[in-house]
Formats: C-alpha cells, sequence, structure tokens
C-alpha cells in the first residue's frame, strides 16, 4: 500500500504576524486620529503621517499568499476565501446596512430612496457605503480571482519583472477621493459607477504593494536588505512625506503611498531584524499576536465603533483645530477615541467569539473573522 507523504507544515513568520498587527492599527489610527480644519499644513501633516494603512496590509496579503502558495489549488483557494473573508464580510455588513436604511443623512447614505435590495446589492459590491474600510473587500476580491495567474508568471520568472512599471502605475495613478457628498446630482446609476471606479483605482494603485509582498516572500533573505539600508529608506520615506505635504497643500495633490513603501520595507527590515529579541518580549509579542489575530474581525467592525464614538460625544471625523489650546484638545481626543475604538472593537469581538464558541459554532472566523 502506498503511504501518503504529508507536506511539512509551513512555518509561522513571527514578524509578519507582528507586522500584521502593527498594520491594522495603524488603519484604525488612520481613521479615528485625523486633526486639524482642511487645506491647512496640520491636516495634510496629520493625513500623511496617521493615513495610508492600507499599503501595509495590502503588502502583507500578497507576502502570505505567495508563502503558502506551495499549498495552491485553485477551487479550494477560492473556497476558502469565500468561507474566511466573503462571508464574514456579509455578516458583519448587517449593522452598517441597518444605519444606512435607519440613518441614512447622518450615516451618509447617497442610495437613500433607491430599492433596498438594489442598495444591499451596491453595498456589498462597493464596501465603501455601508462600511467605509471594507471597500478593500471588492477590490482584494480581484486578486483571489487573479491569483492563478499571478502564480503562473512566477513560475514564468515574468511577474516580479513587472514591479517597475507596477511601481510607475502607483506614483502617476493615486488614489481617488470618494465623499458622498461630492455626488449629489449625480442619477444612481452613475453614483454606483463611481464606487466601481474607486474599486478599480484601488486595484490598479495598489497592484505594486500585493507583488511586493510577493518578492518579499518568495526572497525572504532581501528583507536583510532592508535593515540594511534603513538609513537609505527613512531619508527617502521622510522625503516622499514631506513632498506629498508640500503637494497637498500646495496643489490639493496627494499620494501618501510612495511614502508608505517605503514604511513598509522599513518596518519589515526591524522587525525580521529584531525577530528575536521580540519573541522574548513577552507581553509585547502576545499582545500583538492577540491583535494580528484579531486583525480581520477588528478591519470589519472598527468603523462603527468610530461612528458611535461621534455620535455619543458629537465629535467630527476630522477633529478642528483654530487655536493652540484647540491642537491639545484635539490630540487628546484622537488618543482617546484611538483607545476607545480599538478596546471596544476586541472586547466585542471576544465576547462574540466566545458566545459563538459556547453555541457549539465550529468556524467562528466565517461568521466575524476571527
Amino acid at each position: 500500500m502506498q503511504q501518503t507523504i504529508q507536506k511539512p507544515k509551513r512555518e509561522m513568520l513571527n514578524y509578519i504576524n507582528v507586522f500584521r498587527g502593527l498594520a491594522i492599527l495603524l488603519i484604525v489610527v488612520g481613521h479615528t486620529m485625523q486633526i486639524g480644519n482642511s487645506g491647512t499644513w496640520l491636516n495634510n501633516i496629520a493625513f500623511e503621517i496617521f493615513t495610508g494603512g492600507t499599503a501595509l496590509f495590502i503588502f502583507i496579503s500578497g507576502f502570505l499568499f505567495q508563502h503558502l502558495s506551495d499549498k495552491f489549488e485553485y477551487k479550494t483557494y477560492l473556497k476558502k476565501k469565500w468561507t474566511n473573508v466573503i462571508l464574514p464580510y456579509i455578516i458583519t455588513a448587517i449593522p452598517g446596512i441597518i444605519l444606512c436604511f435607519t440613518m441614512p443623512a447622518v450615516y451618509g447614505n447617497p442610495f437613500d430612496g433607491l430599492n433596498p435590495f438594489a442598495q444591499i446589492g451596491i453595498f456589498l459590491t462597493t464596501g465603501r457605503v455601508h462600511n467605509v474600510p471594507t471597500w478593500y473587500i471588492p477590490m482584494i476580491c480581484i486578486f483571489f480571482l487573479l491569483a492563478d495567474i499571478f502564480l503562473i508568471l512566477e513560475r514564468k520568472k515574468i511577474l516580479y519583472k513587472l514591479l517597475p512599471v507596477l511601481f510607475l502605475i502607483t506614483f502617476l495613478i493615486p488614489r481617488m477621493a470618494l465623499e458622498p457628498e461630492n455626488l449629489a446630482g449625480l442619477s444612481y446609476s452613475a453614483k454606483y459607477l463611481e464606487y466601481i471606479k474607486y474599486i478599480l483605482n484601488g486595484f490598479v494603485h495598489f497592484a505594486s504593494m500585493y507583488i511586493l509582498g510577493m518578492y518579499f516572500s518568495a526572497y525572504k533573505d532581501k528583507i536583510d536588505w532592508c535593515y540594511k539600508y534603513r538609513a537609505f529608506l527613512i531619508t527617502a520615506m521622510l522625503l516622499a512625506s514631506a513632498a506629498d505635504i508640500y503637494l497637498l497643500y500646495s496643489f490639493n495633490i496627494s499620494n501618501n503611498t510612495i511614502s508608505k513603501i517605503f514604511l513598509t520595507l522599513i518596518v519589515l527590515g526591524y522587525l525580521k531584524h529584531f525577530d528575536k529579541p521580540i519573541k522574548e518580549c513577552k507581553w509585547f509579542n502576545n499582545t500583538v499576536d492577540m491583535i494580528a489575530k484579531y486583525s480581520f474581525a477588528i478591519f470589519f467592525v472598527h468603523w462603527y465603533i468610530f461612528f458611535a464614538f461621534n455620535e455619543i460625544f458629537m465629535t467630527p471625523k476630522v477633529l478642528p483645530v483654530n487655536s493652540t489650546g484647540e491642537f491639545f484638545t484635539a490630540v487628546v481626543i484622537a488618543i482617546l477615541r484611538f483607545v476607545t475604538v480599538t478596546g471596544i472593537s476586541l472586547a466585542i469581538l471576544a465576547v462574540l467569539k466566545k458566545l459563538l464558541v459556547k453555541l457549539q459554532v465550529k468556524n467562528t472566523r466565517s461568521i466575524i473573522g476571527v
């Protein structure tokens, strides 16, 4: 009888796990810690520093996809993505859909008045209306569908040769700005088209980060270069950030993904280089490991907590600053908002997971993302 040879289990990379935990925190920071009046230097600096965590998240997605690609089978892969990504996305969309129907003006639903079933279809295929950060899900689904093509191009040694072109595209095609109030006067179909364009724009803009993640997974020894040349990368990041702040202030042109590319490589290099001492620092490693495990679930629910915080305490999304006193007040509120949103998101998810386990739900990840 022929024995079945089991493939060895893939090593769990601690530095990538820590990276994943830090990336989700940066995403929450980007939503909760925006301060300064629109168009001011302060607002532009805060926008440059705190936003753009999506780039890191997409890099990690590409890294992990390639890292596990030796087990790749297209149909199985898509089934897993349906179970572990799309299903929890649909389930956690329910609060946002309810808010869109019950508080359309306050929550920001530009499709209010359209047939409810049509609205639900629009919400789920765009993400950005009912739960702003989850535009990421329709966008990442494009990467899921192209997974087989990416691996074919990698095997043919073509994929990573495309990186210079993809980076040029990232540089030349910045992310679209899309706010519900800017769609006034458009028909429902025209509004929906704008949201679809937003998803496609995100895919084109961030393709370089996904493929870059795959590259560093395929050539993990190259990560050491990121630490070796950290002085160059830090300098490049600061210059890119300064240029972006100036362009945003002077010409209302922004592309903070450029600086986040350098930030990604800096963080990656440091985390791999200091992987051993990070593992030995139990309290830090365990805390970030827990956040990493809950990262997708936090991504799904934190916008609801953010919205609730703003409604309860009557704070705008971007905290205004008109004086020195208001600056310090805004900083304190922003920090409290970040801590509150992160803490309550984790607490709610931990309770839900425990409840689902008690109800003997085998795969809680397919419901709440963890």
